[in-house]
């Protein structure tokens, strides 16, 4: 029988074996990087097509595999579509971000949920997680936890959108009080940032920005 990396077979496989089954496997090809990295662009203009369900469906799926500590999955996210809910969420954004957003045929709102350690008996089975996070005195590490790895979630989020043809327009310029009244009442999901996803048009972007090169981001210790 193959293994299956994610299986919940039990053997084990031969450390040797398992390097050389993992440097066999292909690099992705150039246009997967370009559409994940190289050529994607943070877009503010919107060609008029709609996005399927399906779809946002897909980029679930796909962003729910990255990885998160003790596997917690913080993120929470309301996917706007109607007109009835933009018209709840665009005075809560800076004037220059309403224009895009209304255009945008799906905008996400990134939530961290404080509480999340209630599901790590079903997310963490192999122990106790829940007590790592919960209860006096922990209030500090869950809310570091939440937001590091909520925000790990949405960036998998986003990069699963390209892997499906979408565009993606991130943006934290909003009240975070006035769209967690909106979107996340309660008090217990906490609004991290906006992104709007969509088919961008290539014909309004500006000149990509410049980047960091290695020696100026990266050390080697």
């Amino acid at each position: 029988m193959a293994y299956a990396p994610g299986s919940r077979l039990r053997r084990r496989i031969d450390a040797s074996l398992w390097i050389e089954l993992k440097m066999s496997i292909p690099n992705l090809n150039s246009h997967a990087l370009d559409t994940l990295f190289l050529q994607a662009r943070t877009h503010n203009d919107w060609l008029d097509k709609p996005v399927k369900d399906a779809l946002l469906r897909q980029i679930w799926d796909l962003a729910r595999m990255g990885p998160t500590s003790a596997n917690c999955s913080p993120i929470r996210i309301v996917i706007i579509q109607s007109q009835e809910a933009k018209d709840r969420l665009l005075p809560a954004l800076l004037e220059g971000n309403r224009a895009k957003t209304q255009a945008a045929p799906v905008t996400a709102v990134f939530g961290n949920d404080s509480q999340f350690y209630d599901l790590l008996p079903m997310l963490f089975p192999h122990t106790d997680a829940r007590v790592w996070f919960a209860g006096p005195g922990k209030e500090a590490i869950a809310s570091t936890t939440a937001f590091r790895n909520g925000t790990l979630q949405a960036a998998y989020f986003m990069l699963a959108a390209r892997a499906v043809g979408l565009d993606c327009g991130p943006m934290s310029g909003f009240d975070n009080e006035a769209v967690d009244r909106e979107f996340f009442p309660g008090g217990r999901i906490k609004s991290n940032f906006i992104c709007n996803l969509g088919y961008g048009d290539p014909n309004r972007l500006f000149p990509r920005s410049p980047r960091l090169e290695f020696e100026e981001a990266c050390s080697i210790a």
